[in-house]
């Protein structure tokens, strides 16, 4: 009874540090957007003011019309300049998830995400005190690498609890997740609440307050032994790369997180353009989104596993691609709630449903590898989707225009519900195998070459074995 609750004891706090961890993240990520945008043009002003202080009274009244003209054209830079601020992120880590996969088969899961941790304090103080673009450049590339620590590491450490059931898994890791939800939908009006009556730094004091906290926990929590490493084929990333169904879940979550990645950066634009809404209204309108997706994640875990992982993504895809549809068609800011609602749902029921699948696959599919390299390839798929999308997005809206960008985009996703019906192979696939006391035979795998019922014969490990 006493290993029992030691065992449940470390199960719950390292729920709790993977939560927190994620969670302020996620603050962090979303805390800079209505502080830095403001804070650079505020800084563009000072300067423009002093230069016009300090010509003659002749020059003045030039320099005045002239810097008129100038501060629009400056809003529309500004545009570009922000977008590769905020976007610097998202690219870093597209980057660095393999590698966090390669390095946590090395020195394990525990010193990563502690590490991750460390560097958000760094990055606070940067945001904190920095001044320069290049400074808050810098600090948002360095997120880029504490969120792949983080993100990678964590969801490995839930995937490597032992005394978890593939229910339980399940359920924790959508209620983890939910964490992303949370932080996103606390760090907008935490950092603009803040900026707008103290000052700039104080968002990120109460930040670095708060990770110097979750530090002490997974101090109290981790063993970071370095001597017990994890051992595992070096041949990750090929075993992966040929496996077919982990290459569908893959991208299952790259098309759906594309769709709110194209959505953020043209959807105001088109606002003004058609609804003219007020400004506090372009704040919000994100709201249900997140919304959406921590309801997702918390409460369908565990239904997601019951009711079949692979029903659950095909009708969680179908509405992020119904949703996306309807967007363009609303009038008003009231009726972007229901597809906006739609959409943050349908993406976090996607990610509450195949993000443990991922796990499921790597014990019964590739008993030798280990949690980093899957998990390093999800999150590369997501941050494809978010580095890459707004991209392509731009370009076709130009094209295409914004209506039709998103009705793409949602057709795209309704069509690739067909292939995620593959997935019923392998879902809940214990049924799908047939044990004996030292060999374990799959009657349904397949590679990236092949969808056909292919028995694949795998040595047993012995229970002693951490894998």
């Amino acid at each position: 009874m006493s290993f029992l609750s030691q065992s449940m004891e470390s199960d719950l706090g390292v729920i709790v540090v993977v939560y927190l961890s994620l969670f302020l993240d996620n603050v962090l990520l979303t805390v800079v957007v209505p502080i830095i945008p403001e804070h650079l043009y505020l800084q563009w002003i000072t300067n423009t003011s002093s230069i016009v202080n300090n010509a003659t009274r002749e020059d003045q009244s030039f320099l005045q019309r002239s810097l008129m003209k100038i501060k629009l054209q400056t809003l529309e830079n500004e545009n570009e300049t922000i977008g590769i601020l905020l976007s610097s992120k998202a690219i870093v880590q597209l980057f660095m998830n393999p590698l966090v996969g390669i390095l946590t088969s090395y020195i394990g899961y525990n010193l990563p995400i502690f590490l991750g941790s460390v560097l958000l304090i760094l990055i606070s103080v940067l945001f904190a005190y920095g001044e320069t673009f290049s400074t808050l450049l810098i600090a948002r590339s360095l997120q880029g690498t504490a969120s792949a620590l983080i993100s990678v590491s964590g969801m490995c450490l839930i995937a490597n609890q032992k005394h978890m059931s593939d229910l339980k898994r399940s359920k924790v890791m959508g209620l983890v997740m939910g964490s992303i939800a949370l932080g996103v939908l606390i760090g907008y009006p935490f950092g603009g609440v803040l900026y707008d009556f103290v000052d700039k730094s104080l968002p990120f004091n109460v930040i670095i307050c708060a990770i110097s906290f979750n530090l002490g926990l997974q101090l109290y929590t981790f063993n970071f032994n370095l001597e017990e490493q994890l051992n595992y084929s070096n041949e990750n990333w090929k075993s992966l790369l040929k496996d077919g169904y982990i290459l569908l879940i893959a991208f299952a979550i790259c098309l759906t997180s594309s769709t709110m990645a194209i959505l953020e950066p043209f959807l105001p634009i088109w606002l003004i353009q058609t609804i003219n809404p007020e400004k506090w209204q372009l704040g919000t309108v994100f709201i249900p989104d997140s919304l959406g997706y921590l309801i997702g994640t918390n409460f369908f875990g565990s239904i997601s596993y019951t009711f079949g992982q692979w029903r659950m993504a095909v009708l969680a895809t179908l509405l992020v691609g119904i949703s996306a549809i309807m967007i363009p068609a609303a009038t008003t800011i009231i009726g972007l709630v229901c597809p906006h609602f739609g959409l943050g749902l349908g993406i976090g029921i996607v990610d509450s449903a195949l993000v443990p699948m991922l796990a499921n696959l790597v014990d019964t599919r590739h008993p030798n590898l280990h949690y980093g390299s899957v998990y390093a390839l999800q999150q590369t798929a997501v941050s494809l989707a978010y580095s890459v999308g707004p991209i392509f997005g731009g370009r076709f809206v130009k094209c295409l225009g914004f209506p039709w960008l998103m009705r793409t985009i949602g057709i795209l996703n309704v069509s690739y519900c067909c292939l995620l019906v593959l997935l019923s192979k392998v879902s809940n696939n214990k049924n799908n195998m047939i044990k004996s006391d030292t060999l374990i035979t799959d009657y349904k795998s397949t590679d990236v070459l092949s969808f056909f019922n292919k028995p694949i014969t795998y040595k047993k490990l012995d229970e002693s074995e951490n894998y």
